[in-house]
């Protein structure tokens, strides 16, 4: 009998081919999902009608195959050859989602043969091998398939329950539309709300720094005293008490010369490369993906690697690659000047090439693709402006990184003043460049990475310590305050992957950056579209702004359903999924824990007293006809996505939860971990937690994991509230404090 192999992407396929041959069996690919969870109306037909119901049937959603693209005829082909084999090896992508894709396919089609997965980060040839030498059973794997699925199931259940919720409940009367909800989007919505009121709410404040002429035996600099925000200079009298006392000032220098070095940047991932591109040339984070995409995937192209990247880090089997990609690209006309006879490799964390830093992730960073490097000339002619510039983007990118550290000589001085009695500092910096190694990879007018210092440079004349000097000629210059930038969409994209920054408990704060963030590369330029096609963001030039619609949403969910909008949710729904793959927690328990999440936040819009929301699609009420809250969570355009019912000549009712667009991808593309799965540890206001289940006579009860334990301690310290040591030895227990303090 033969082996089948299942990849998740033809690309894996293809690589697969070129590093084993058919040495393992055959090789078949899917085209991300190839299986959808059934509609709500075809488990239950009358949950075809929308209302605020609670969608969750009695087991779980059963899976149907999904249509899009090719997926139908891939589904096939797997299935006709799963009937001459065997064994099958998984060798999709090594995280959370690609155990789902691989795994339901063998579910759904009734495979009972031998499964062995093969885990790898990267697609080289070598990477490839060693993992298919180190084939693991699958069975091993089934906890995270568990989850995945708890995930999936979840989303489904909350996504959904609650977008026909608000739908029905807070759209203003004759108005057309769909009000989203997703554990991704609201909290979206809710960054670009907040830094929106910032801007609003925010007050300038005046203050004062003072500049005076040094003049030293080698010639005159400016030195300037600008204290700190936090001891700005907020009184004139103060600024000009402190000028008159510099003025004709004379006393010695504190000079001190730092030779330094600044290692390159790290390379890009998608994000990285979203925000970069936003900012030099205003492209949408939607935009950077495409071209990114053509650039992988495109007719004659395949330049650069997969561009749905999660990491900024390449594999320390790519050390290999160097010489190859950067004598292939030093041959081009751009690059032709750098020198790379000697590449240097930074090993490590602080590196670009790190084993460790890419465990549980599926994909590296994003850099040239060494297995097209023969005929480079020839699929650069084939390439637009944008592909073009792009491409070059990523390459120095790669050059910089297996350049030298950039050496710079930095000179600071220091002059105290007496000013009642108290010194003031006046300082100047100087900065002469004595290596420009990886900084002239991007030339004078590209550079990257970011300056040690904040402060102005200037050309300063030769300077000892110790050496005297004098000030003369001293102003005050008056400065304002700045309001924070609105975002655009790269520094969206950016905030949604640091989304930490938003939280405040240490405990989240940590679980979130470890998650990333919220979203995925793969689908929060989906997420900005689509707030911005349910008319929720709108822009001003390139820069994001929150509709009245928007900001209208934000307030009533911020008042009622805090949690839909708090980032820090995704940390408490993330500890869930954790507890299911170390085996803490059983998946139905956790998909029937955020089902009964959904129920109580839909008792709470149901009982909302606020202002109805006005989308601005003036027309009749919303029909749900065939196909309304549709969610097709197998395509990067629908990840997470939520009811889309169809309404005659309305655009924004198309439009899904977080960012489906009506329309089929191009290529489709799973919805990386987009887990919009809420938590039943998660708080709704005026609502109590329902008192956990007592355990079956004589079970033994599960102890909390770590992180709620940690968690737990927390909001104890922080609300002054004591922590019965129940909390600490039992499971249900300390889920049920949580439920009750975290707020």
């Amino acid at each position: 009998m033969a082996t089948l192999i299942i990849t998740e992407k033809s690309s894996q396929a293809k690589d697969l081919r070129a590093a084993l041959g058919d040495r393992y069996g055959r090789i078949l690919p899917a085209e991300g999902h190839l299986l959808r969870l059934a509609e709500p109306d075809e488990v239950n037909p009358d949950w075809k009608r929308w209302s605020p119901t609670l969608l969750k049937p009695d087991g779980l959603y059963p899976t149907r195959p999904d249509s899009g693209g090719n997926k139908t005829a891939k589904l096939a082909a797997i299935k006709a050859a799963l009937k001459g084999c065997d064994q099958v090896i998984l060798a999709t992508d090594c995280d959370r989602e690609g155990q789902l894709i691989g795994q339901e396919i063998l579910e759904h089609l009734g495979f009972r043969g031998r499964v062995q997965r093969a885990l790898f980060t990267a697609q080289d040839p070598k990477t490839i091998r060693d993992a298919f030498a180190k084939l693991k059973p699958n069975n091993e794997l089934r906890p995270l398939y568990e989850a995945a699925v708890a995930r999936q199931q979840a989303d489904q259940i909350f996504n959904l329950s609650l977008t026909r919720t608000a739908t029905k409940t807070l759209l203003a009367p004759g108005t057309r539309g769909v009000i989203g909800i997703g554990r991704v989007k609201t909290p979206t919505l809710s960054i670009v709300c907040l830094r929106e009121l910032e801007i609003r709410n925010f007050k300038p404040e005046d203050y004062f720094e003072v500049v005076a002429t040094a003049t030293a035996a080698g010639g005159s600099f400016l030195m300037r005293h600008a204290p700190p925000p936090k001891d700005r200079i907020k009184d004139r009298a103060r600024a000009e008490a402190i000028a008159r006392a510099a003025d004709g000032h004379g006393g010695p220098l504190s000079v001190t010369v730092e030779d330094r070095r600044q290692a390159p940047p790290k390379l890009y991932d998608l994000p990285a490369l979203q925000k970069t591109c936003g900012q030099r040339w205003g492209w949408t984070a939607d935009r950077t993906l495409e071209v990114a995409q053509e650039l992988y995937d495109g007719e004659g192209k395949k330049l650069i690697t997969y561009p749905r990247a999660e990491a900024r880090y390449l594999s320390e089997n790519q050390i290999a690659d160097v010489p190859a990609i950067a004598g292939a690209l030093t041959r081009l006309r751009g690059f032709a000047h750098l020198d790379l006879s000697r590449p240097v490799i930074r090993r490590g964390k602080s590196g670009h090439f790190c084993d460790k830093a890419l465990e549980g992730v599926s994909h590296h960073a994003i850099v040239p693709n060494v297995n097209v490097l023969d005929d480079l000339e020839s699929r650069l002619n084939r390439l637009t402006d944008d592909e073009k510039r792009l491409y070059a983007l990523i390459c120095r990118s790669y050059l910089a990184a297996v350049m030298p550290d950039y050496e710079y000589r930095q000179t600071t001085v220091l002059m105290n003043v007496p000013v009642e009695g108290k010194p003031v500092v006046f300082r100047a910096v100087g900065r002469i460049p004595l290596k420009l190694g990886w900084k002239t990879a991007f030339g004078s007018a590209e550079t990257d990475g970011k300056p040690d210092e904040k402060e102005e440079e200037q050309t300063l004349p030769p300077l000892a310590d110790g050496e005297p000097a004098r000030l003369s000629d001293p102003r005050v210059e008056a400065k304002r305050t700045q309001a924070p930038p609105r975002y655009n969409e790269g520094t969206l994209v950016d905030a949604m992957q640091n989304a930490w920054r938003f939280v405040e408990d240490p405990a989240l704060r940590d679980r979130l950056k470890e998650a990333k963030g919220i979203g995925t590369p793969a689908t929060r330029a989906e997420i900005i579209k689509g707030l911005r096609r349910q008319n929720l963001l709108g822009a001003d030039g390139k820069w994001l702004v929150p509709t009245p619609a928007g900001l209208q949403l934000f307030e009533t969910l911020r008042g009622a359903a805090p949690t839909l909008v708090d980032p820090g949710t995704t940390a408490l729904w993330e500890m869930r999924l954790d507890e299911v793959v170390v085996g803490r927690a059983d998946f139905r328990s956790v998909i029937d824990g955020i089902a009964d999440e959904a129920g109580r936040l839909i008792g709470v819009l149901v009982g909302n007293q606020g202002p109805a929301v006005d989308l601005g699609v003036r027309g009749g009420p919303i029909r749900a006809g065939r196909g309304a809250g549709r969610r097709r969570s197998t395509s990067p355009r629908a990840a997470g996505t939520t009811p889309r019912p169809r309404t005659r000549k309305v655009a924004v009712a198309a439009v899904g939860v977080d960012g489906e667009a009506p329309k089929t991808p191009r290529r489709s593309r799973k919805a990386k971990a987009a887990p919009e799965v809420p938590d039943s540890m998660s708080p709704v206001a005026d609502a109590a937690p329902p008192a956990p289940a007592a355990p079956p006579s004589g079970a033994r009860r599960k102890a909390p994991t770590d992180k709620m334990v940690a968690f737990a301690r927390s909001l104890a310290d922080r609300k002054g509230v004591e922590l019965p040591n129940t909390v600490l030895q039992d499971f249900d227990s300390c889920r049920q404090f949580l439920d009750q303090h975290a707020r």
